[in-house]
């Protein structure tokens, strides 16, 4: 059975989540609504699958990191709510002016949902890619994005160990061009279910072999090396949802002779902050929490 989970579970929950949420707003349904629902339900079944099937057993347990974890859901689902309507209207001005100029709005709506999707992921996955690389390389942005590492196991949660800021950069403004170039609700919809559900199954504590769809997508196979202590290691597999732009840029990153690091974190930090206001106010004391760690 745990083969057949590391196989299949992500292509068979990824196709539930995006093929249900397609289904319910087909017949009408609140597209908050549906994303909601879809999104729930996928949670579950990971946290209730780590439980069953889990990789790495020393990660079900708690290191001082899940009370800090679920802060950053709420947070980050305030900062989302807030942030990503004030994306919309920033991008309505490029709207109106791409389709003054070509005569309509670029964005093909007459193609079938899933393709509006596939097309959507790799326009806003370059926008991710683009930011979430520069986290890495450009030391002041690394200051945000040091939360999501200091991590100290992965499960399902940790899709939302987030500071605001990075999350802002690499899962908000990502939107921007999709509104510009005038998707629709049901597309915004479905990045949003999508991005979810693939995120939290990235950083699931479950057993994957995914094989050829590693070149597609970015899972766990890939992110579990993005979160290896050692950073020419870490400094790869820079992708949210899909593995284009690394393969594009040469950073995709997947040894065949040896299985991802079980410990992991920022092994030039290992006194970074775990409790959650101390990671938000990280970035703005950087070097007291650099001096902590030496």
């Amino acid at each position: 059975m745990e083969s057949l989970v590391a196989m299949a579970g992500f292509p068979l929950l990824i196709t539930a989540a995006v093929g249900g949420t397609i289904a319910m707003l087909g017949r009408g349904v609140d597209a908050q609504v549906a994303t909601g629902v879809a999104i729930v339900l996928a949670f579950a079944s990971l946290a209730i699958g780590e439980r069953i099937w889990p990789w790495q057993k020393s990660w079900l347990h708690s290191r001082g990191d899940l009370r800090t974890d679920i802060g950053f859901y709420f947070i980050n689902g305030i900062m989302t709510g807030v942030a990503t309507p004030l994306v919309f209207v920033a991008s309505t001005a490029a709207a109106a002016g791409l389709s003054a100029r070509y005569g309509g709005a670029l964005w093909p709506t007459e193609w079938p949902l899933i393709a509006q999707l596939a097309l959507a992921l790799v326009i806003a996955e370059l926008v991710e890619y683009s930011f979430h690389r520069a986290m890495h390389e450009v030391p002041w942005l690394w200051r945000f994005h040091a939360t999501h590492h200091s991590a100290p196991r992965l499960y399902w949660l940790n899709a939302a160990r987030f500071h605001p800021v990075d999350l802002f950069l690499v899962g908000v403004l990502k939107l921007g061009p999709l509104a510009a170039l005038g998707a629709g609700a049901p597309v915004f919809a479905l990045v949003n279910v999508f991005s979810a559900v693939h995120g939290a199954y990235q950083h699931a504590n479950l057993p994957v072999r995914i094989g050829p769809l590693n070149w597609i997508f970015s899972m766990t196979e890939l992110h579990r090396w993005h979160h290896s202590k050692r950073m020419e290691e870490a400094n790869h597999n820079y992708g949210g949802n899909l593995a284009i732009w690394d393969v594009v840029f040469g950073t995709r990153f997947l040894p065949e002779d040896r299985d991802p690091p079980e410990e992991i974190g920022i092994e030039s930090m290992p006194g970074f902050p775990m409790g959650l206001w101390a990671n938000l106010r990280a970035p703005f004391r950087w070097r007291d929490v650099v001096e902590s760690s030496s």
